[in-house]
């Protein structure tokens, strides 16, 4: 987003992302902290499939990019990391994450230090 850009935010409540053929890509933008990465997580895994299809036959539909950020306490507790970076890993530059940790004490892994700000 540039200064004066338009978006929209939506928090709690049932959520979820089905463009349809036709709609035009969006960028989006997910933030989640603790088991709130549950319904995200969901969506990440939508948006992967629609990235998917775009490699292969199409659906008609042309996925944005997607920048999840995700907070919690300490790396043991942020739930499908491994999947996240598996999904990064799969679709570079359309699926990214930023994890922020925020009372990690130990050494993290380095995996994950890439993509990890916080203490």
């Amino acid at each position: 987003c540039t200064l004066d850009s338009e978006v929209a935010v939506r928090v709690g409540g049932d959520f979820f992302f089905d463009p349809q053929p036709g709609d035009s890509p969006v960028k989006l933008v997910l933030i989640a902290g603790g088991v709130g990465i549950n319904p995200l997580f969901s969506i990440l895994l939508h948006i992967a499939d629609l990235h998917g299809y775009q490699g292969g036959k199409g659906n008609g539909y042309k996925m944005g990019t997607v920048k999840l950020y995700y907070s919690a306490k300490k790396t043991s507790e942020l739930l499908f990391k491994k999947n996240i970076l598996a999904l990064m890993n799969a679709f570079p530059g359309k699926i990214t994450c930023q994890f922020h940790i925020t009372q990690q004490r130990s050494q993290i892994c380095k995996e994950l230090q890439p993509h990890v700000t916080g203490k």
